[in-house]
């Protein structure tokens, strides 16, 4: 099938696009577990963005989970594809000068490793919010992480289901240690350049 699928090149060119906005598009991938604080950080560093006159778009797990992917379960290959589906996505918004902000747990390296494939190496940034599973238990304002122990929920990373730290992330945060304003002017300092 994919053998008759031929790819369209159009007149407008991603780096026109990115002219246009006077922006570089790139992606910043948050990883971590459940209630470490992907998307607080993320919605503030937009919000930073936007305020400095840069194109954004913020997509989050649970927002996808609803609409694009609600086909898919937390088994490891649906996790997997539902990663890679995001990277296609935000790949098409990069293309159209965006910064996308994108917060998922996305559990495995692998996956990562191939948003980075997809998206290209040098349009990605990745924030690991490094927050302890301890930690993120306590802000568990959802009650997963109880329905989780409970097992009421399976495939719940950090409890029943792995979760693999990046090994050598762009940028690593605890908010143990540090609070959401702290954060973003980290990650405002390392891609003010990149933009």
């Amino acid at each position: 099938m994919e053998e008759n699928v031929i790819r369209h090149d159009f007149s407008i060119s991603k780096i026109q696009r990115s002219e246009l906005k006077k922006q570089k598009p790139m992606l910043l991938w948050f990883t971590g577990l459940s209630g470490s604080g992907k998307s607080t950080i993320a919605d503030a560093v937009e919000m930073a963005l936007f305020e400095r006159g840069i194109h954004t778009y913020l997509l989050d797990g649970d927002n996808v989970r609803k609409g694009l992917n609600n086909n898919l379960s937390f088994s490891p290959e649906d996790r997997t594809e539902n990663i890679r589906r995001i990277a296609e996505v935000a790949n098409l918004m990069i293309d159209a000068g965006l910064v996308v902000l994108a917060s998922f747990v996305s559990p495995y390296r692998e996956d990562r490793e191939n948003v980075k494939r997809i998206v290209g190496y040098n349009n990605f940034v990745e924030v690991f919010v490094n927050t302890p599973i301890e930690e993120c238990e306590k802000r568990d304002t959802k009650g997963l992480y109880a329905k989780a122990r409970a097992g009421e929920i399976k495939n719940f990373t950090g409890v029943n289901a792995p979760y693999e730290a990046p090994m050598i992330p762009d940028i690593e945060i605890d908010t143990t240690v540090v609070s959401v304003d702290e954060a973003v002017l980290v990650i405002m300092g390392v891609i003010a350049k990149k933009i």
